[in-house]
């Protein structure tokens, strides 16, 4: 079996709550299930007064045809023609970079076709992390290694271990971006689990290759980050307790910028705490991947809903704190994508980006590893910008 089959795919099934992904015998032991009653304890239908009022969301153009004529250009054949992840962080130089976990580089065909990965015996390369640089509307693709064997940012330390990619931050003109370390324990299509959590350091000028890569905290099984968001002289850390079908939201913050300070953790009475066992449940209902945006006077979760199985719908939530609580459910978006086979999940916004509102993205995905070949609009991301009132 390939990294491929044995990485792409059953992440996909896990994000959607098929499976929780296995923690290692020397973390937390799982916390246990909720009742149906806890589940829905995140989708209180009051909002606080500083909410704003979602209007609508509409696709953004600009964003989605700028990687669709990228990914199927073939000036290049170590560049990228599609991935997941999707995360973004403005440079010091003004370029955005946009951080991808799974990645495929090479050709594609005049069909819409990509031939199979080198793995399978085709030409096409196969990353489990990359980043893509934005400037003036033009981008390139970022990897390791050479023109004629690419190899991944953030390097996986044996054939047994890889790296997916969380969300980025900017700390004293440092990219700072957080990764979580899963490995394979066995033959199986499902033995592979989460590890850790750390964080790869960049120099903005020479992103193929981290300059250090440092430990995050990793006792509790909460992956960390799935957002990132700097309010009020603190960075706020979001991760995700993963339990399959349930997933819950924890969350941590530093003082200052970089993420290599003293972290504390919140805890169920609302305080914080320095002992990363105090980390509570903030909600559930999150997707592995989600965001926390500063909208107006108050504060913006947007998730795939995980109440729902295999839902196609986008979800916001709404505080008056970073810290939440996040109440008032609102729909922003169903995922027009979603159909048989092909699903879509990890819907986050990109405040930094320009577009007509609010930017989100979402991952579209299939069950079925050869759709990604058949075709390859399917392994890419699409964006919305999502208006309030």
């Amino acid at each position: 079996m390939t990294r491929f089959r044995s990485a792409l795919a059953p992440l996909a099934i896990a994000l959607l709550g098929f499976t929780a992904v296995p923690q290692p015998a020397w973390a937390a032991p799982p916390k246990p299930v909720p009742s149906a009653q806890e589940r829905q304890q995140a989708a209180v239908t009051a909002a606080p007064a500083c909410a704003p009022t979602v209007k609508g969301a509409t696709t953004n153009a600009r964003l989605t045809n700028l990687f669709t004529t990228y990914g199927n250009d073939n000036s290049r054949l170590d560049d990228w023609t599609g991935a997941d992840g999707t995360y973004s962080l403005k440079l010091p130089n003004g370029r955005e970079l946009w951080v991808f976990s799974d990645t495929f580089l090479g050709r594609v065909n005049p069909d819409g076709t990509r031939p199979p990965v080198v793995e399978e015996g085709g030409t096409t390369v196969f990353l489990n992390n990359s980043f893509a640089v934005e400037r003036d509307g033009r981008l390139s693709t970022i990897h390791d290694g050479t023109e004629a064997k690419p190899t991944a940012v953030m390097p996986p330390r044996d054939g047994k271990h890889w790296y997916w990619a969380g969300d980025a931050t900017l700390a004293g003109g440092i990219v700072e971006v957080t990764y979580q370390e899963y490995e394979r324990y066995g033959t199986g299509a499902w033995d592979w689990r989460w590890h850790r959590n750390v964080v790869a350091r960049f120099a903005p000028g020479r992103l193929e290759r981290p300059i250090s890569v440092h430990d995050l905290p990793s006792g509790s099984g909460v992956a960390w980050a799935s957002a990132v968001l700097k309010d009020g002289g603190h960075t706020y850390v979001y991760g995700v307790e993963d339990l399959g079908s349930t997933k819950y939201m924890h969350l941590a913050r530093v003082k200052g910028e970089s993420l290599l300070g003293r972290w504390e953790y919140r805890r169920a009475d609302g305080t914080w705490s320095a002992n990363e066992a105090d980390s509570a449940r903030v909600m559930g209902g999150v997707a592995n991947e989600y965001s926390v945006s500063r909208v107006g006077s108050g504060y913006v979760l947007i998730t795939h809903d995980t109440t729902e199985a295999l839902s196609p719908n986008i979800v916001a939530y709404s505080a008056c704190s970073p810290a939440g609580p996040f109440t008032g459910k609102q729909h922003v978006y169903t995922t027009p994508e979603t159909r048989g086979d092909v699903f879509t999940y990890n819907a986050h916004a990109h405040p930094d980006i320009a577009g007509g509102g609010l930017v989100v993205s979402y991952n579209v995905n299939s069950f079925v590893n050869t759709d990604h070949y058949r075709d390859v609009s399917i392994y890419r991301p699409r964006f919305l910008d999502v208006t309030f009132g």
